[in-house]
């Protein structure tokens, strides 16, 4: 049987087992001979770091054409200013649920009481180099009206050239509602270029994504090898609640989300997405799992692109349900850690930055860490208390990315049924 005839996520899931499987023998039996670490550094580090580039490089071509393609297909600024207004106010919602759900839980089972002092000051150090980078990045942070002028580029390929993917998003949003009221024969061809432009993004990310089992089992392999079963072991009970407050979230709020708003049978939707939810636990990135979430919402979920490209852009960036739980769980964690007790009112006003924070974190690897630090500092916990959980944010970060995608292809179920009597009088 040709390796092309077995489904690509299956694929991937065999390599996620290799990798799991070889690393954890690998650490278990000789994790500090230096062949592993030369293995790490020469062979699968640098063969995961490639894809990723690979992914990373088409991405920005990929999400401005998407865009771009998605607002001029709806015809009519009317139903632009509908279905992002619908997608906005999805957002804001499922995350308030995400966020609310993950501080109830903290509340009842406090994970952050009890803990081993001795430890906490070991893995403090074993952090404290990279939490002192994240923390001298949050000077670099920008609030209120600054934060809103930064997403107006003043430059669009400076912004581009910086990976400020917000600013992208803005000048593709306008060049697209430009596109809709310029009825001129120079703008229909220069829609026919930039869908072309979507098209080759779309082909060059489909060469790439036939690497990713491969990639992916050298993925895990490095977390595995390097880690082993001590990267759950340290922080056992936090992980257990973050894992839980993601798992209610997942089948529970989505599954009734699908059902009820998007109406579709959950086990239908699941089976539909289950390529984009293996490619986002892997690859930790909502903005390099883009191009499989847009392939898999036109042609396992059958939803209309004109939607499907608006929403899921616009969310791998803006709609990261899983980012905001993380961080105000992380935030509670580390407060009970250091025995400050937040009132409610304090609880309240994380809440309120997680769900901000999750619509305008970067949708790459570790983007939500600068937001718990500077969150730390508003709450009299020390933002150096970040590197406490960082020897098991690479597998969390695989797990609320999961749900960050996932939870953009819910939206797009919801908001395409919504649109669904205005879409049916409409060409495809």
């Amino acid at each position: 049987m040709r390796p092309t005839s077995v489904a690509l996520h299956t694929r991937m899931l065999i390599g996620f087992a290799a990798g799991l499987t070889l690393g954890l023998s690998a650490h278990a039996l000789f994790p500090t001979a230096p062949a592993l670490h030369w293995l790490i550094e020469h062979v699968t580090q640098p063969a995961g770091q490639l894809f990723l580039r690979l992914l990373f490089m088409l991405v920005l071509p990929l999400l401005f054409s998407a865009l771009v393609m998605g607002i001029a297909e709806m015809g009519d600024v009317r139903a632009l200013g509908r279905i992002g207004f619908r997608t906005l106010l999805y957002t804001v919602v499922v995350s308030a649920v995400a966020v609310a759900l993950g501080l109830l839980l903290v509340n009842l089972l406090r994970p952050g009481d009890g803990v081993d002092p001795e430890l906490a000051r070991r893995l403090l150090a074993e952090g404290s180099p990279r939490a002192r980078e994240i923390v001298q990045g949050t000077g670099q942070l920008e609030s209120g009206l600054s934060l809103v002028l930064r997403i107006v580029p003043d430059n669009v390929v400076k912004a581009a050239a910086n990976n400020d993917v917000l600013a992208v998003m803005f000048f593709a949003t306008l060049f697209g509602v430009g596109l809709v009221t310029t009825k001129t024969a120079a703008a229909e061809r220069l829609t026919e270029v930039i869908a072309g432009l979507f098209d080759v993004s779309m082909k060059l990310i489909d060469w790439v994504i036939r690497l990713a089992p491969v990639a992916v089992a050298c993925l895990v392999f490095n977390l595995a090898a390097l880690f082993g079963w001590g990267l759950l072991a340290k922080l056992a009970s936090y992980v257990g609640v973050v894992l839980l407050a993601l798992g209610l979230h997942f089948f529970v709020v989505y599954s009734l989300s699908v059902r009820y708003l998007g109406g579709m049978r959950p086990l239908t939707f699941f089976r539909g997405a289950q390529e984009a939810i293996v490619m986002a636990f892997s690859t930790a990135s909502s903005n390099a799992t883009l191009p499989t979430a847009l392939r898999v919402a036109e042609e396992e979920l059958k939803l209309p692109r004109r939607v499907s490209r608006f929403v899921l852009t616009v969310g791998a960036t803006a709609n990261q349900n899983g980012t905001a739980l993380f961080e105000g769980v992380t935030v509670l964690f580390l407060a009970q850690f250091f025995g400050v007790e937040l009132a409610l009112g304090q609880q309240l006003l994380v809440m309120l930055i997680c769900i901000l924070g999750g619509i305008g974190t970067a949708g790459v690897p570790a983007g939500s860490l600068p937001v718990i630090a500077l969150i730390l500092g508003l709450v009299s916990v020390p933002p150096e208390a970040i590197g406490l959980i960082l020897g098991v944010d690479r597998f969390l970060d695989m797990c609320r990315t999961t749900l960050n995608v996932t939870g953009d292809l819910v939206a797009a179920v919801v908001v395409s049924r919504q649109e669904a009597s205005a879409l049916a009088s409409e060409p495809e």
